[in-house]
């Protein structure tokens, strides 16, 4: 921990030395909410978000807050170690290509439904319960095995291990951002009949009470939407690994395998024993990281990235960063960043890359923070397992 801040109702608890104004503010409000508990947890990563910043831990009692969760519900972490110890640069060009051929990405979606088998359940039966899924189920169908855009990428890296590995970042697509928006608006109108005592600064932090209708209604939306996105990593994993195979044996014998696919989300609430307590533990942004978790911290895709082990640390409620986290919005990253030294960045390294005009500095290196910085100023919540750096990176 680098700091704690006591001049709000709780403690506000950092693991970084460098937040922005707009960020600063929300972690205050979040420090002064009636129903927030213990203290704010500040991630080393952390930068403005949307009512609540990305890179925060918020525990409270007895409500659930959407916007503290945020709208890429379940966007998380998939990675997997391959038994390869190498990979030609040629041989890697075709797997990329043959990816991009495969996995709708960006704002693109399957032409055609996927089995139904693979999404985490039927069609619910009943409308009162899933509201928003109800509605969306079909068109999900669609959406599963999706990149999206953004942050979200695909990346082959080469582990400090030997061995190559296979990691996504991707989160529940246009399902979850129709969850939650449903769901904070409804938070947003019953907050105002209420009158309640969430002053006006803190509006895009409306709650739902968790044992009320609506709160469960949220909470049972929210984690198909968890499992939705592990689905949609699943699935596109799979659909690599099978593209992995097809180009190394190239129509001949050729012997390779894979280990067992690590995942880690970074966007949900759920119920925790913190400090004796039973509390609604949000990570927007963050991770789990107790002892008994193996993790994935991304760099931006210019930099290392992490395979983790959890240590615990009551004081972050057991969680850590979600990767380096922004240092530019994306509209200042592409004012201010140079698009052939931010390409020249990656060419040094030999990576294969996406960037290709100012429209793609919005994920430029330059626009995230230094992940050696990131992963120093968290050393207490996490042991570094295994260290790969980027050898090919699809963005949409």
């Amino acid at each position: 921990m680098k700091k704690v801040i006591s001049t709000e109702k709780l403690p506000i608890k950092m693991w970084l030395d460098d937040i922005e104004d707009g960020a600063m503010e929300q972690v205050k409000n979040l420090a002064n909410l009636p129903f927030a508990f213990k203290h704010i947890a500040v991630m080393p990563d952390s930068h403005q978000g949307y009512g609540m910043p990305i890179g925060g831990v918020l525990a409270t009692k007895d409500v659930i807050i959407p916007n503290a969760v945020g709208v890429d519900i379940g966007c998380g972490m998939c990675a997997v170690k391959t038994s390869l110890k190498e990979i030609g640069r040629e041989t890697l060009k075709k797997i990329m290509g043959e990816i991009r051929n495969t996995i709708p990405m960006g704002f693109g979606h399957h032409k055609e439904q996927q089995n139904e088998n693979l999404m985490p359940g039927k069609l619910p039966i009943y409308e009162w319960e899933y509201p928003v899924i109800f509605q969306q189920y079909h068109s999900a169908l669609k959406q599963i095995g999706t990149l999206g855009g953004g942050n979200h990428f695909i990346e082959i890296q080469k582990g400090l291990d030997g061995h190559i590995w296979i990691m996504i970042h991707s989160g529940s697509r246009n399902l979850g951002k129709q969850v939650a928006d449903y769901h904070n608006n409804l938070a947003v109108e019953l907050n105002r009949t209420w009158h309640s005592f969430v002053p006006p600064v803190s509006c895009d932090l409306a709650f739902l009470p968790i044992d009320s209708g609506e709160g469960r209604a949220y909470m049972r939306e929210m984690d198909y939407c968890v499992e939705f996105a592990l689905a949609n990593r699943k699935l596109m994993m799979d659909r690599i690994i099978k593209i992995f195979g097809a180009v190394l044996s190239d129509g001949k014998e050729y012997s390779w395998g894979v280990e067992p696919m690590i995942n880690i989300a970074h966007n949900y609430a759920r119920m925790e024993n913190h400090f004796g307590q039973n509390v609604m533990i949000h990570r927007k942004g963050a991770t789990l990281a107790d002892k008994n978790t193996i993790g994935i911290i991304p760099g931006s895709q210019g930099s290392k990235s992490y395979i983790v082990k959890g240590l615990g640390n009551p004081e972050s409620f057991n969680s850590c960063s979600h990767g380096a986290g922004r240092k530019m919005g994306r509209k200042d990253a592409e004012r201010r960043l140079n698009l052939k030294e931010e390409i020249k960045k990656l060419d040094d390294q030999g990576i294969l890359h996406g960037i290709r005009g100012k429209h793609d500095l919005d994920e430029a290196p330059g626009a995230y923070k230094d992940i050696d910085v990131v992963m120093e100023n968290q050393s207490d919540l996490v042991d570094i397992l295994v260290e790969l750096n980027p050898l090919g990176v699809i963005k949409a």
